[in-house]
């Protein structure tokens, strides 16, 4: 072989061709399909691979063909330019075979190149905890057997839970939390695709949420003006009142909720709406919270997270007190 062969000059060139399981089949970006027209081989291992059908159907012909790294290297002599259409897990024993004999020197290595050809979205990965959900609730004995009112009160626990990370500010736990309470979410839209009366899915809460965010949010998706967070909340109150059409301000506060939040959203309805309403006379000491939270709520403070607060600072302190005597007591 001299200097001046065709094999010399140009090694060719292998383009791992990767997609996201996540997009539909067939949605590739313009530098894939570029990559895909302008191959002389395109190879693919896995016969059953979402993206062949496609493929073919642009015209594009696909050997389907597990080469080894020497026999990959052997199909671009030439110059020539051979596509791989990655499995799922991205080929790594070929790119591990690669990798060793460019390490060898033994071969004269083509040029390599990933090339992503689709792309997840942010919230992607949402579509693997739906299809995951799927298969725990028709599979899993315990899952398959749930409610909502049977899920009910891990809701309510892993909402505290979160709280309890916000407070603590720790990152990962926070992250964590979050991931619980999604699922909840994502547990209960499951259940309800079930129902015979009146079914929907996770799409349908993921619609209606979108559809009353932007209702919601007109200074952002419409022609309204809102340059301040109290102008914005006044945007927030004036589109709920009209989509809601209550009789009363108390309408739709859950009285299931803690005390003081409860107390404090009646006392932020009450102001809100402009209206004159004495606090109900009585004696005991559900009273005086009553007067305290509604006190808190006027002047900006949320009495549930201040007390939160409180405790946690009496926690420490009963801690500190239980150290306390214990080295007392060590030292005796």
């Amino acid at each position: 072989m001299n200097a001046t062969s065709p094999e010399a000059v140009s090694p060719g060139r292998i383009v791992l061709l990767t997609t996201s399981h996540r997009v539909a089949p067939g949605l590739l970006s313009w530098p894939a399909w570029q990559a895909l027209h302008g191959a002389d081989r395109v190879l693919c291992a896995d016969g059953a691979h979402p993206q062949l059908p496609y493929l073919r159907e642009a015209g594009t012909k696909v050997d389907e063909t597990a080469p080894t790294a020497e026999e990959l290297i052997a199909a671009c002599a030439g110059g020539r330019t051979v596509v791989v259409v990655a499995t799922g897990e991205g080929e790594p024993a070929l790119t591990d075979g690669l990798a060793r004999l460019a390490g060898s020197g033994r071969a004269t290595m083509p040029e390599l190149e990933l090339l992503p050809a689709s792309y997840d979205l942010p919230g992607a990965r949402l579509l693997d905890l739906v299809q995951v959900m799927d298969s725990i609730r028709a599979e899993c004995p315990w899952s398959s057997q749930q409610t909502h009112k049977g899920l009910a009160k891990y809701g309510i626990e892993e909402i505290y839970e979160l709280v309890e990370a916000i407070e603590e500010g720790d990152r990962d736990e926070l992250r964590e939390e979050l991931g619980d309470v999604l699922l909840q979410v994502v547990f209960h839209a499951r259940i309800a695709e079930e129902d015979t009366e009146a079914p929907f899915s996770i799409d349908d809460v993921a619609g209606g949420i979108v559809a009353k965010l932007i209702h919601r949010h007109p200074h952002v998706f419409g022609d309204e003006l809102a340059t301040t967070p109290e102008e914005v909340k006044e945007h927030w109150r004036r589109t709920k009142a009209v989509e809601k059409q209550r009789e009363s301000v108390t309408e739709g506060i859950p009285l299931g909720q803690p005390g003081l939040a409860l107390a404090a959203k009646l006392a932020s309805r009450v102001r809100t709406a402009g209206l004159d309403v004495p606090l109900p006379k009585g004696e005991g000491i559900g009273y005086e919270l009553l007067a305290m939270a509604t006190r808190a709520e006027a002047s900006g403070v949320d009495p549930e997270a201040a007390l939160r607060v409180a405790a946690r600072a009496y926690r420490d302190a009963v801690r500190a007190a239980e150290g306390q005597r214990a080295a007392e007591g060590q030292g005796e």
